[in-house]
């Protein structure tokens, strides 16, 4: 018997793979990789002189396709799992609180960083400064819920969910993505 080699982690340079669905630990850590380089990019646009088109696109299709999926699956699921697993010792709670914060922040930034890149393309137009301040806020916030999440949320979660929870959690991804669960259910049925 062949053994199985390690997976390997993707680039994060475009949206995580379906595939690892199953294992929704990694697939969410793999959708942090996607995060950072989203935020890597923001900081190329904040950065250069004139405004990339192809940064800009595909910033703007994260911010669009990518993301309210992957909060969805850490505030209606992952979170509130973690909440009922933990113990008092793992201090979930104030995690969380910390987490949320910084997402709220980010959240808050969106339609102005989704506005200020939808009229660079739309114009032909560079970032202003004030643009440029605002994208640079919502890589920060992004950035430092992600620093809690890997650092701190996930490797509780791999300690506390158990097989059911991880297979929920698997389940209800793949639903709001519209792929059929382990079950073979599909968000039509």
């Amino acid at each position: 018997m062949k053994r199985s080699e390690p997976a390997r982690r993707g680039s994060g340079q475009g949206p995580t793979d379906p595939g690892l669905l199953a294992r929704p630990l990694d697939f969410i850590s793999e959708d942090h990789l996607r995060e950072r380089q989203i935020c890597a990019e923001i900081d190329r646009l904040v950065a250069a002189e004139t405004f990339d088109r192809p940064a800009g696109v595909t910033i703007l299709r994260f911010l669009n396709e990518e993301l309210g999926v992957h909060l969805r699956d850490e505030v209606e699921d992952l979170f509130p799992t973690l909440a009922r697993r933990c113990t008092d010792e793992d201090s979930i709670a104030s995690v969380l609180g910390r987490i949320r914060h910084d997402q709220e922040q980010a959240l808050s930034l969106l339609p102005s960083v989704r506005g200020a890149i939808a009229n660079c393309l739309d114009a032909g137009a560079d970032l202003s400064s004030e643009d440029r301040e605002v994208l640079a806020r919502f890589a920060a916030h992004v950035r430092r819920h992600l620093v809690a999440e890997n650092a701190i949320l996930l490797p509780i979660a791999r300690a506390r969910l158990t097989r059911g929870d991880l297979r929920r959690l698997a389940n209800h991804m793949r639903l709001r993505r519209g792929l059929p669960t382990s079950q073979g259910v599909t968000s039509a049925e």
